[in-house]
């Protein structure tokens, strides 16, 4: 079965090269029972380290069952150990977040056996070595013999055609180690071939065949008559590459659960750098959608698609109060262009509002019918101006809440409509209450809404306008309906004493400047995100650290690289999920708090939801990556062997 041809093994030490194995030549039976006994330092270990695949040899050959697996690759060996070799360690290397029926499954999920097969395998064996009832104990649980039953079991999981035992009776008492040696050789009756390193020469002498060795040279190889028998290796079945991976991803979740658990505090650390710039990002883009569907609101309130016509070369021009002012035939003249839906003259007026024994000072503003929309406003009660209104100047009246309060104050909505009002001298009926904090002029403006040809006609005389406000039609381009507009006021005028405001581009340039300013501040927070993804690779690299030798034992059981990568990526990945689950939480958390409070508005998307926990995501496998390749770049041995 085994052919091992003058093997030697060195170790640097320092700038030396230390041979620990000589020049070692051994044939190995298929059934036998052997003992490899020597001194500590003998080189009895590193034989049985090259015998199992856990360790490589420096020159020489090593052939099983005939195949040459000397250059084999790291996979290759894996294999080998998966299928071939069952491990018994002097302390046991049980994994401690596994109970026994876990730590006995084990080999066969890096196998790829179907879950129930594996399940009942593990069972089978846990009772056939005296384990029914401990099935589901952790290993702390367990006293030392049971531990190294259950050892016993996971090295037979998948076959354990040959059994590799390190020590196996070290760490008992005699009479566990009593039972553990009757174990074995029930086991080598049964055609398993035993390998067996002591330095006990009494534990030796229940082998088959007992070999010295010393200072890495076999200076005794004494061999017992015996049968060997034949082994029949259990027959099991192997899940597909979906089924296998399935199995392998539940299990390497499982334990970075169980990891994540045992170290809560350190966890939940690492997680704040992920929960801080998640939390940052959802807010920040919220609150920049917040602020600018407040803004496109207000825009929108007054129409889309208006461009608003003012006296003056541009905002807050000194000489624009000895500019020509427009009037009402500028007005109805754009009303007519073909691409206009409608231009109001827009007026401003102050003066006093008497009801009764009260007096109070009133600003009106006075427009078309379209004047509380132009003006952002709904109505609270009563109706609208209509066509009717403008055109017969009638002395009808729309008040704010405002001056409702100020008048009529005891009276209900629909007792005030009707009433009379007088302002600048003249009775107007009122028609309608707007609603409240909708008016443009604040809350301690009394204000009043008129049709335009109310106060040319009854109230001014004057027929120069402050403003007019066109309203493009749908499907319009506004950019060029502002230029036509543009040009045809400039040839009626003959100077370009005017500028105009397009709510259109006013709303572009809002949407921009909201999406900078949210990019800016996003950008901010996923510094914070990295400096988390920083923190989540560092204690990866710890937690590889501190489980060295776990990963020693998955690797001695058959866990390939590939394996041992995926369950610290999952590690990473997971925790970085948590954080992004806690910072989106905690996001929503801060703007239900904001938006009760109401003094903004933040509104949340599905998009940057996704975004931000899709980042979080990326980041643990971006920074766990490391960690991770370091871990499955581990040789075998070196971890088993790391306290």
């Amino acid at each position: 079965m085994i052919h091992l041809e003058n093997i030697t093994k060195s170790f640097a030490n320092g700038s030396e090269q230390m041979l620990a194995l000589k020049g070692v030549s051994l044939h190995i039976e298929a059934g036998e029972f052997i003992a490899i006994v020597g001194q500590s330092g003998s080189g009895k270990s590193t034989l049985m380290n090259i015998i199992g695949c856990l360790d490589t040899l420096t020159s020489g050959s090593y052939k099983l069952g005939g195949k040459d697996i000397t250059h084999f690759s790291p996979d290759e060996l894996s294999e080998l150990r998966l299928k071939k070799f069952g491990f018994i360690f002097q302390r046991y290397n049980l994994i401690s977040a596994n109970n026994a029926l876990e730590n006995v499954a084990l080999p066969a999920i890096y196998a790829g056996s179907h879950k129930d097969e594996r399940t009942a395998r593990a069972l089978e064996l846990l009772d056939m070595l005296g384990l029914k009832g401990k099935e589901y104990q952790n290993p702390n649980k367990l006293s030392g013999g049971q531990q190294q039953r259950v050892s016993i079991a996971r090295a037979l999981m998948n076959g354990g055609e040959i059994l590799l035992c390190d020590e196996p009776t070290g760490a008992l008492d005699s009479a566990s180690g009593e039972m553990v040696l009757k174990i074995l050789k029930e086991l080598n009756a049964k055609g398993h071939t035993i390998i067996m390193v002591t330095h006990d020469k009494g534990i030796a002498s229940h082998a088959n065949r007992i070999i010295e060795i010393k200072d890495g040279q076999i200076i005794c190889d004494e061999k017992k008559d015996a049968k060997l028998a034949k082994l029949k290796t259990p027959k099991l079945t192997y899940s597909n590459n979906l089924s296998a991976l399935k199995a392998e991803l539940s299990e390497s979740l499982a334990m970075s659960i169980g990891a994540i658990k045992a170290h809560k505090l350190r966890s939940f650390l690492t997680m704040l750098g992920i929960i801080i710039g998640i939390t940052s990002v959802i807010c920040v883009v919220a609150l920049a959608k917040g602020s600018q569907e407040s803004i496109i609101e207000s825009i929108n309130k007054m129409g889309t698609n208006t461009i608003q016509i003012n006296p003056g070369r541009g905002p807050g021009d000194r000489n624009s109060a000895k500019v020509k002012r427009f009037n009402v035939d500028d007005a109805k003249m754009l009303e007519k262009l073909d691409f206009v839906d409608y231009a109001s003259p827009i007026m401003r007026t102050s003066a006093e509002l008497i009801h009764a024994n009260k007096s109070s000072t009133g600003l009106a503003r006075a427009g078309n019918e379209k004047i509380l929309q132009i003006s952002g406003v709904e109505l609270e009660s009563g109706r609208n101006f209509t066509k009717e209104d403008v055109l017969n100047s009638a002395s009808v009246m729309i008040i704010d809440q405002n001056t409702k309060k100020e008048f009529f104050q005891a009276l209900k909505d629909d007792e005030v409509i009707g009433q009379n009002i007088i302002f600048a001298g003249h009775p107007f009926s009122i028609i309608g209450i707007a609603k409240k904090d909708e008016g443009p002029f604040g809350d301690t403006t009394l204000s009043v809404y008129l049709p335009y040809t109310t106060v040319t006609n009854r109230l001014t005389g004057d027929y120069n306008l402050r403003q007019i406000i066109v309203s493009i039609k749908n499907n319009i381009n506004s950019q060029l309906a502002e230029q036509a507009i543009s040009d045809i006021l400039l040839a009626r005028r003959g100077a370009r004493d005017f500028h105009m405001r397009n709510s259109d581009t006013i709303l572009q340039t809002i949407k921009a400047t909201t999406d900078t300013m949210g990019l800016l501040i996003s950008g901010v927070a996923l510094i914070s995100l990295l400096v988390g993804g920083i923190g989540v690779m560092n204690i990866m690299l710890v937690s590889v650290i501190e489980r060295t030798k776990e990963i020693g034992v998955r690797m001695a059981i058959g866990a390939k690289g590939k394996n041992i990568m995926l369950q610290f990526l999952i590690e990473a990945v997971l925790l970085c999920a948590l954080g992004g689950a806690v910072g989106v939480a905690l996001a929503f958390a801060i703007g239900w708090l904001i938006n009760l409070s109401g003094i903004v508005s933040m509104i949340f998307s599905l998009s940057s939801v996704l975004v931000a926990f899709g980042i979080s995501s990326a980041i643990g496998i971006i920074f766990g990556y490391m960690p991770a390749k370091s871990a499955s770049r581990l040789n075998p041995i070196d971890a088993l062997q790391r306290e």
